[in-house]
């Protein structure tokens, strides 16, 4: 919530569009493009007065703004974009990684699901081809990080730091520096 809080505070120099929604696992989801065709979503204009959001729609469409606001400087400017990149990076990459974890498990997934999983890569994911091939080795990496082998890496972990442990500190540090290399996830 700290990053609304950002994207809501301050006046922008024009009002900035965010879209909010909600899929069916309750993944909540920001982005600076419409969601797909019939998915129920609120806005939130940025540089609205008192950070305001319009009431949710039921198939899209905004209400009027509000008050214009003053001008935000550069750096405000520069500030609110890089927050909303971060965002639509995020996006992609959780979208890129549930895609290549229900694409290629065995349990069976809606092809509603996928729809919506590819429309966020569509929508979020850059077109650039090495900032997409760096995305996707985040995704990769997130992948990893929620992995059975990770949990077990960082249950491990918590095991020899328990008070009592008969560990070395050499085996300790040795399954620390396992888990920070491999096991960090690349996006919150």
């Amino acid at each position: 919530m700290l990053v609304v809080g950002a994207l809501l505070s301050g006046p922008a120099t024009a009002s900035s569009t965010v879209y909010k929604w909600t899929d069916d696992q309750g993944t909540v989801h920001l982005s600076t493009s419409k969601p797909a065709a019939g998915v129920k979503y609120e806005t939130l204009k940025l540089g609205a007065t008192s950070g305001q959001s319009t009431a949710p729609a039921a198939r899209g469409g905004s209400a009027s703004p509000g008050k214009s606001a003053p001008a935000a400087s550069p750096a405000q400017v520069g500030q609110r974009t890089e927050v909303l990149s971060g965002l639509q990076n995020r996006e992609c990459v959780i979208a890129l990684e549930a895609l290549d974890r229900l694409t290629s498990g065995t349990r069976p997934t809606s092809a509603t699901e996928l729809k919506r999983l590819k429309q966020t890569v569509d929508i979020n994911c850059s077109r650039d081809a090495t900032r997409r091939r760096d995305q996707e080795d985040m995704a990769a990496k997130l992948r990893v990080a929620n992995g059975p082998e990770c949990v077990a890496a960082r249950n491990n972990l918590a095991d020899m730091m328990a008070p009592g442990a008969q560990v070395t500190r050499e085996s300790r540090q040795a399954q620390q520096e396992f888990v920070d290399q491999n096991c960090i996830a690349p996006v919150r």
